[in-house]
């Protein structure tokens, strides 16, 4: 049975730009084995200018379940309709006639339209980047975290979304913030581009989209995670542009281990996607902000217990400032010791060279008669050195100088095999920029 092509999608939206629909202009063939029609109703349809108005055709068939059709005229623009249609899957087709238009209404039950909405959708409309301003874009305006509207089953990777969306909302925060806090001169009077601040409005529309994208990969069934408060330490743009780069990469280096955590092939691909997301924000900032080489090898790092990283964002969020129905973050946790490195020493912190750890919190309850391993993880390398207990130093393994990033842990197994044989950390160690990880 001949079926032909698949729909163009049209977006269509008000003047005052408040409601969405998607128009469907079919190309498939007819299908035999729907034949019967019946016309249920006739509405009236006003363009958007007010200057004249249409008759709405709505038929009822076995698979059509009410599909409205409008006759027009073929000489005006497809964007000059509003349609005053429910919010419902209601699948909007524009034919040249009212015969062409049962003939698209026999096809319509192969297609599938885009998702109608009231909010921007990621991929449909050109919001999550060319937002501009210090407002704050939706989804990141919303306060309050979305309760489940059903009884069921969690979707099989919820709680990775959930964790996900409880980091994002970190991140997005922090761009949020920076737009609100600089501006362009803040930058140019660094010797950045002129679009310097431009290219922070955009990624920050970015982080918005990915705002939106975990809500919506959430069941109804399950809590999608509401926004705490969150304080970054940042008073300058040059404090700014560090904390960015080091977010960046951090958020590549996560996404690899929620990959492995993913239950379904379509998280994992998601997943890969948003990385890609996040490798050009990353690349951008290489070479536009501190004027390198963005390559970083023939691999970014792969680390393989995420939590241990999201746990890390921690830090940022106001004590006692998130909402009481958000579910506890990251799930499940740790609570491992958590360390910094010191950056005021005379080593240059790069391949190796020693470093010593700083813990921020109280370190483990060493074993004296426990050997315990510095693990780094560098590209898809695992490399674990003697840790020294007493002066908290190790020595970073010879990989490749001054490329991308590496993780390190504190484990009492070499290479850090198994999630219970990590003690301590993550931290992370910025090798690119060459240099940046000093300024920590």
């Amino acid at each position: 049975m001949p079926r032909g092509y698949g729909p163009l999608l049209l977006p269509v939206k008000a003047p005052n730009g408040e409601a969405f629909d998607t128009c469907q202009l079919p190309t498939c063939q007819f299908r035999s084995d729907v034949t019967h029609f019946e016309v249920i109703n006739t509405e009236k349809v006003l363009f958007c200018d007010g200057s004249q108005s249409k008759t709405l055709f709505v038929f009822a068939s076995p698979t059509s379940h009410g599909l409205k059709l409008l006759e027009y005229n073929a000489a005006l623009s497809l964007q000059n309709f509003f349609f005053q249609t429910p919010r419902s899957h209601i699948t909007i087709l524009i034919m040249h006639s009212l015969s062409t238009a049962l003939t698209a209404l026999a096809c319509a039950s192969a297609t599938i339209a885009a998702p109608a909405s009231q909010y921007p959708v990621p991929g449909l409309s050109n919001y999550y980047s060319d937002y501009r301003g210090k407002g704050v874009p939706y989804p990141g305006n919303l306060t309050s975290p979305i309760l489940p509207t059903t009884n069921g089953t969690a979707g099989p990777d919820d709680l990775l979304f959930q964790n996900l969306l409880s980091a994002e909302w970190a991140i997005f925060s922090f761009y949020q913030q920076g737009v609100e806090m600089f501006n362009q001169s803040s930058f140019t009077a660094l010797g950045l581009p002129n679009t310097t601040y431009d290219r922070i409005q955009e990624i920050r529309d970015n982080e918005a989209g990915h705002l939106a994208i975990f809500q919506s990969e959430i069941s109804s069934n399950s809590i999608k995670p509401g926004p705490c408060q969150y304080a970054f330490g940042v008073t300058s743009a040059v404090a700014f542009i560090v904390t960015l780069t080091l977010l960046e990469i951090a958020s590549m280096a996560f996404l690899t281990g929620l990959v492995q955590q993913a239950n379904t092939s379509a998280t994992a691909a998601a997943l890969t996607a948003i990385g890609e997301t996040e490798s050009r924000h990353n690349t951008w900032a290489l070479m536009d902000i501190w004027d390198t080489n963005p390559f970083a090898g023939p691999s970014d790092t792969v680390f393989p217990y995420a939590n241990e990283i999201l746990e890390s964002t921690n830090q940022f969020v106001i004590p006692g400032s998130c909402p009481k129905e958000n579910p506890p973050y990251p799930y499940p946790s740790q609570k491992l010791p958590q360390f910094t490195y010191n950056s005021k020493t005379n080593s240059s912190l790069t391949s190796g060279t020693e470093i010593q750890y700083i813990f921020e919190t109280a370190p483990p309850a060493w074993n004296d008669t426990q050997c315990y391993y510095a693990v780094f993880f560098h590209e898809l390398l695992n490399v674990s050195m003697p840790f020294n207990t007493k002066t908290n130093t190790t020595t970073i393994p010879e990989f490749d100088l001054n490329k991308g990033l590496i993780v390190g842990v504190i484990a009492d197994t070499p290479g850090a095999p198994t999630l219970d044989t990590v003690v301590a950390g993550p931290v992370l160690l910025v090798e690119q920029p060459a240099g940046a990880i000093k300024l920590g």
